[in-house]
């Protein structure tokens, strides 16, 4: 059998293969490797090229492109949502916090949040809580420090 000619099909294979790997994960992790196999694919179809070449030329095409491409990739603002504000807020503890039971819910900013302690220490309702951040669909909280009397 003569190898020579399934060659590009390989490529065109392997292409696909990265180019579905992308569509699942969707965070531009393989699309340089399927462009890379797509363009040796096409290089090893017209031209001599030999499956040692064709390998380098992939890698060569891959890297160039992860090289290029990779920094505006990474440059993407994270945009803030509208759940954002709520951190830094004070709620209070609508039920009482035990992250080892994974229960616990927050009133804040007239929303009820699921929520769990930053230290892992439980909260009893009623408790004063700040927002520290947000994971998910529950904030994490601290109790708040009551004002210092003069």
């Amino acid at each position: 059998m003569d190898w020579t000619a399934l060659e590009p099909v390989i490529w065109l294979v392997l292409g696909v293969i990265f180019a579905v790997a992308e569509g699942l994960t969707v965070q531009l992790v393989s699309i340089w490797f399927a462009i890379g196999a797509a363009v040796t694919a096409v290089a090893a179809a017209f031209t001599g090229l030999s499956p040692t070449g064709q390998f380098w030329l992939f890698l060569a095409v891959s890297a160039v492109l992860l090289v290029a491409t990779r920094p505006l990739v990474k440059r993407g603002k994270t945009v803030p949502t509208n759940a954002d504000r709520v951190i830094g807020q004070v709620g209070i503890v609508q039920e009482g916090i035990d992250n080892d039971l994974e229960q616990g819910r927050v009133k804040v900013d007239g929303l009820s949040w699921s929520a769990r302690t930053a230290d892992g220490r439980p909260l009893p309702e009623g408790t004063r809580v700040r927002v520290l951040r947000i994971e998910g669909a529950k904030v994490i909280v601290e109790p708040c420090q009551a004002p210092e009397q003069p």
